[in-house]
Formats: structure tokens, sequence, C-alpha cells
């Protein structure tokens, strides 16, 4: 017992703890190419074991944002970790590449092994849905830096994609359509306006909005994990010719798919081919805030966007439909400069 070290605030049996809590859940996500055990320095993958000729590595790191702030509120910890796992592996997804490993960084005031497991069982799920390893991580006992009972998670991951087919936005060209893959909610993207809106209009996170949802609490529509595309995407690359992939995250469609364009180019996109979740109209009406610019903020109900010939649509749509996912044709590319919605 580090005695010393425990009055100054920092717990080393409570992170011993942690790391048995949490091993069960590394072993979970387990593929392969994973090399070694939880506990060593590094973590190891073996790039040998898959069956690539030139392979190009992407990797993405990311967190979570103000969200958390809510999971604190909630004192909901157990999807999180999803959050943290999407908004790394749908990055990569974006070049067309498979996430192969994770890595997670979670920084707390005082270390709570079963709050702490929670949080790395969110991250595990978040792993599996990705078909990702969780190779290793780091808990961080940080007293004086955050308060009891509130914590940081950041993730990392690298993915792999032959170089022959890494989706680079090079073939994107006009008259390509656009099609849209639902999200979830909000994602994990315009959470401090999120907040301030809940806070300004005085709204209680443990109340049912019927208007939101009938049977969920307002806090747990909000903490709905983002989507992870992964397997699902994949699946449309591997049998269409995808020419762009846009992940929709903070600065919504304005910020976000002309990303994948050349200069010349711009997007139409048709409001009312899609769902527009009510949770974004609940925010536009207690927010006061112009419905352009809800697309200009927030994901609007389409997680991830790919552009492809519109000879191919069809297809995409029947092969997301396969893997339980809603998507239509939400727009095109066009040859004039600009994100236009038509209402």
């Amino acid at each position: 017992m580090a005695v010393s070290y425990e009055k100054a605030g920092v717990n080393l049996e409570a992170g011993y703890e942690v790391v048995r809590r949490i091993k069960s859940h590394v072993a979970s996500t387990s593929r392969p190419g994973v090399m070694g055990n939880i506990g060593s320095f590094g973590g190891m993958f073996d790039l040998s074991a898959l069956n690539i000729k030139e392979p190009v590595l992407v990797s993405g790191t990311d967190g979570v944002g103000t969200k958390l702030k809510l999971a604190f509120e909630m004192d909901k910890h157990d999807t999180i970790g999803i959050d943290a796992v999407a908004m790394c592996v749908n990055d990569v997804l974006a070049q067309g590449a498979e996430p192969l490993f994770f890595l997670d960084y979670v920084a707390v005031g005082k270390n709570e092994p079963a709050k702490v497991e929670a949080i790395v069982s969110g991250v595990a799920e978040g792993c599996r849905q990705a078909g990702c390893a969780l190779v290793g991580g780091e808990t961080a006992e940080m007293p004086g830096m955050y308060l009891d009972g509130e914590y940081d998670i950041a993730g990392y991951t690298t993915g792999v994609v032959e170089k022959s087919q890494l989706i680079d936005g090079s073939k994107v060209k006009v008259g390509d359509v656009l099609v849209g893959i639902a999200s979830t909610g909000v994602h994990s993207n315009g959470f401090s306006l999120v907040r301030k809106i809940f806070s300004d209009n005085q709204l209680d996170l443990k109340k049912i909005y019927p208007e939101l949802s009938e049977e969920k609490c307002l806090g747990e529509v909000a903490l709905t994990p983002t989507r992870i595309y992964v397997k699902q995407v994949l699946d449309v690359i591997r049998n269409c010719d995808v020419h762009g992939v846009a992940h929709i995250t903070g600065g919504g469609f304005d910020e976000n798919i002309p990303r994948i364009l050349h200069k010349g180019m711009g997007i139409e996109v048709k409001e009312g081919s899609w769902e527009i979740l009510p949770i974004f109209r609940f925010l536009e009406k207690y927010g006061k805030v112009a419905h352009r610019e809800m697309f200009n903020i927030f994901n609007m109900g389409i997680g991830m966007v790919l552009a492809l010939d519109a000879s191919e649509a069809d297809k995409a749509i029947e092969i997301l439909a396969s893997h339980g996912e809603k998507a239509s044709v939400i727009g095109r590319i066009t040859d004039t400069e600009g994100v236009v919605i038509q209402y």
C-alpha cells in the first residue's frame, strides 16, 4: 500500500482493481492480428496476419466532448465509451479503412473501479460493433485536475486499407448522388449548445417529454450512443464503387460533406428525403435556432454520407438495409460551390 501517494489522492490499489475488472471486457474484443495481453507497456498488432498486399494505415483520435456532462448528471457511464470508439472508427472508415485496434485514455478525479469498469465496458462494446480490438489504454487518477465523480475519455484507432482501394475523394464527380445513413440522434457533437438549451429552458433530464419520446427521459434520449457504421459501410465499399465518404460530425452538413469535394463542386440536399429525428425538432424549438442553422451544427438524422454514381445507389441502400440501416438518396453533387438545403 503506497500510503503517501494515497494521502495525495491517488489510490494505487483501486488502479489494480480496475485492471482486474476490465480484463474480460478487453478479451471480448480480440481479433486476428492481436498480440500480447493487457498489462504490457504497448499494444501490439501483427499486420502480416492480414491478407493485404499494399497496406495503408489510417489513424484517428477523438473524444466525446461535453456530452460527458450529461453522463455525470444522469450517473450513466456504460454508453459513453461507445461514443469514444464511434468518433474514431467512423473517421477512419471515411477513407475506406477497416479499424484494427483501439486504445482508450480515461482521466478521473477519483478512481472508482466500478465506474471505470462501466466506461470501459462501453469501449469494449464499441470495439465489438466495429470489429476492432481493444489492445490497451490508460486510466489516470488526477486529483485536483478533475472533480470527484468527473472524468474525461479520449480514444485512438488505427485502420488499414489496400492502397488501391483507398477512398480519398479523387473519384467524386458532378452528378454523383449522396446516400445518407440514419443517425441515432445527436451523436457526440454540439453538446455545448444542447446543454445550454436544456439549461436556459430549465428542462429536466429525468423527465419524459412526449414530443421527444413516450418511454425515455430527456437525459436518456440525449445520451443515445453514436452509431458505429463500420461493418455495414465496409460491405457497401466491397460491393459498390464508392467515390467518397463523409462522417457527419461537428459542423453538420456544411462542414463535413464538402470535405470530399473538389474545387468548383457543391451539394444540394433535399429535406424530406430522410427522417429528421424528434430530438432535432426539440432542440430547434426550445433553442429558437434558425432551421437552416441546425444543418450547420447537427447531423439532423444523417450520420454518414456516401457519394457514388446514381446507378449504384439502389444497390448500396439495399446492402445497408440488410444490416438494419435506414438509408436513402438525400441529394447530389453539383457544379456550384456551396451547400444548398432544398425545403
